[in-house]
């Protein structure tokens, strides 16, 4: 029954291509304007990050206007993830413009590896394609998802452009096996963690737990950190923005050298959300494995 339900939606698929790009894109964000009208669940995950984060210094319009553009923002991966399955390179070039690439092209001429840094912000399925079709293939990290099927057609977009997409479980092997061969890891750092797999960095004020491996990776391999966002002005082009590299120091306390540069990645990810904060995807309930008391509501 999976399966049929997968075709049908390969059928719908192949229609909603043969549709001019500003039909599709309405038709998606038209599902986006459902999706914060009639799903509750999420829009109050919006508001309890929200309040989390910024306490009493948003108003409830602002609240409202940064949520809605979260089920926009939602959407329009969505969106990307379809139409990069049928997107030529030059396509695509056409629609990313890449600032900063001198830091990768640094990296590079001194013969170090790299490893990106990158957080769920504005279309990020389109940031790392970009990086993969527009400087070298990059090894995102995903989580193994219930529904294989649909894991199957998201990776098959991810890819598109030279990506390698590694599962998260034990991941560390093959990210070492490939980083050797000249891939660089891109991985995200703002999801909800298990403790055993990151440290606690102060985020916003608060003890959050981040992951660890980036920073593990570039002490151990002298690799260079590059945090990377992609933003939008008109939801048509795209800018990413390469960031200067995160250093890492390599004392004799492996562990304070590693801590330290994580809280680096947490420092520039705050200043990042900060400034535009409508771009972060507030509806993922990031912080329950520390603070599972502000979603007690749902």
């Amino acid at each position: 029954m999976q399966m049929l339900g997968y075709y049908i939606f390969l059928l719908f698929e192949k229609f909603l291509m043969l549709l001019p790009h500003f039909i599709r894109k309405k038709f998606f964000f038209s599902l986006a304007s459902l999706g914060y009208l009639f799903s509750k669940r999420y829009r109050e995950v919006s508001f309890q990050n929200l309040d989390f984060i910024f306490g009493d210094k948003l108003s409830y319009e602002e609240k409202v206007s940064i949520t809605k553009y979260a089920f926009k923002n939602l959407a329009l991966n969505f969106l990307h993830v379809m139409e990069i399955r049928h997107m030529s390179l030059d396509e695509l070039k056409k629609r990313v413009k890449i600032e900063n690439i001198e830091v990768v092209e640094k990296a590079k001429k001194e013969n170090r590896p790299i490893v990106y840094v990158t957080p769920h912000y504005s279309s990020w399925e389109l940031a790392g394609n970009s990086i993969g079709g527009l400087i070298s293939p990059i090894l995102p990290v995903y989580k193994k998802m219930k529904n294989q099927t649909y894991q199957e057609w998201l990776l098959e977009s991810r890819d598109h452009f030279g990506n390698i997409s590694l599962e998260k479980t034990n991941v560390v092997r093959p990210l070492v096996k490939y980083l050797k061969k000249g891939y660089a890891p891109a991985l995200l750092i703002d999801t909800n963690i298990n403790p055993k797999e990151g440290v606690m960095v102060k985020f916003f004020g608060k003890d959050i737990r981040q992951t660890s491996t980036p920073a593990f990776l570039a002490r151990k391999f002298d690799a260079a950190i590059i945090p990377g966002v992609i933003h939008t002005e008109d939801e048509e082009n795209f800018t990413l923005t390469l960031y200067d590299e995160i250093p890492v120091e390599k004392t004799d306390d492996e562990t304070a050298d590693i801590q330290k540069a994580t809280q680096l990645q947490a420092d520039w990810l705050t200043s990042v959300i900060t400034k535009e904060p409508k771009f972060w995807f507030w509806l993922h309930r990031r912080f329950k494995g520390d603070y599972p008391e502000i979603y007690e509501k749902n």
